[in-house]
């Protein structure tokens, strides 16, 4: 995604001189090797280890009419939350920010975790959480995030290796909260959040093999809104509704979608991490801890069909 970014950026760059990439002393985060920031000169901005002023700038770059972009790890975010509310959100400066490394399968260090940007960021009012499955529908985010100049944009990326399936992405994501189902089923309704959507397409392969049931698969892309008219609609013909995301439950997306359903006859399993501290964790040992293997998933479905 590092190197995907970069080649993007300046190349839109060098369309628009009003896209600036902004990094706080990691920019081979974004791909921007020495060679690249030479290449795009002034449009490339290091403010040094500062992720407040990165913020800050960002947002007034965009106030400005310029078109920023904020590369930054997951882990980094918590130092520049009051800017993010205060100088972004509250006057919905359209600054993009891409948030690296955000996952189970990023840094492991107990003060370098990227586990925690779900929960912080997606609760922040005016700002659009955004959560890409694939290469192609990360760059479609970011060609509609970069040229809009409605909203504050943050764009989660997967965890793992980057999966790219030359698919054409031709989704308006200014209509915002609109989730996509990519298989109608019934009886089950798997919601697959960015890095976890292919786990639930897993999940839900396994479960038509065990039971021949055919579950719903939806693909959210929104981590900061619900699609109340989809939810709505799922209950007509779905019994549980499975939600797994890649990051804290306490405040995350799952939550929202049990929100939606508290007062109606639908289960809602989340499946996520749970809120603690790890360091120099095993990434195999965590997920099946938290109940977050293919296996375990479809065991916890079964006692529902």
């Amino acid at each position: 995604f590092s190197n995907v970014t970069a080649q993007y950026l300046l190349k839109k760059m060098k369309e628009d001189k009003k896209v600036v990439a902004i990094t706080s002393a990691t920019p081979t985060v974004m791909g921007f090797t020495e060679d690249k920031r030479k290449e795009a000169g002034k449009q490339f901005i290091d403010v040094g280890i500062a992720e407040e002023t990165a913020m800050a700038m960002a947002a007034g770059i965009a106030a400005g009419g310029g078109k920023p972009v904020y590369g930054v790890y997951s882990t980094f975010v918590q130092r520049t939350y009051d800017q993010i509310t205060q100088d972004l959100c509250i006057d919905s400066n359209a600054a993009t920010i891409v948030t690296f490394w955000g996952s189970v399968y990023g840094m492991n260090d107990v003060t370098h975790l990227g586990l925690q940007d779900i929960p912080m960021m997606s609760n922040i009012p005016n700002l659009v959480y955004l959560a890409p499955t694939t290469k192609e529908e990360y760059l479609a985010m970011l060609d509609w995030s970069i040229d809009q100049d409605q909203y504050p944009v943050a764009i989660k990326l997967p965890g793992g290796e980057m999966i790219s399936d030359g698919k054409e992405v031709t989704k308006d994501f200014s209509q915002l909260n609109k989730y996509e189902v990519t298989q109608k089923g019934s009886k089950v309704a798997i919601i697959g959040l960015g890095t976890f959507y292919n786990m639930g397409c897993e999940v839900a392969k396994a479960v038509e093999e065990k039971t021949g049931t055919k579950a719903t698969v939806i693909n959210p892309y929104y981590i900061t809104g619900i699609d109340a008219e989809l939810l709505e609609e799922l209950k007509k013909d779905h019994d549980v509704v499975i939600t797994l995301e890649d990051g804290i439950l306490d405040g995350g997306f799952g939550e929202k979608i049990a929100r939606f359903y508290g007062d109606s006859d639908m289960k809602v399993l989340n499946f996520g991490l749970k809120k603690e501290f790890l360091d120099r964790y095993d990434v195999a040992e965590v997920l099946k801890e938290n109940h977050l293997t293919k296996e375990q998933i479809v065991e916890d479905i079964m006692k529902f069909i």
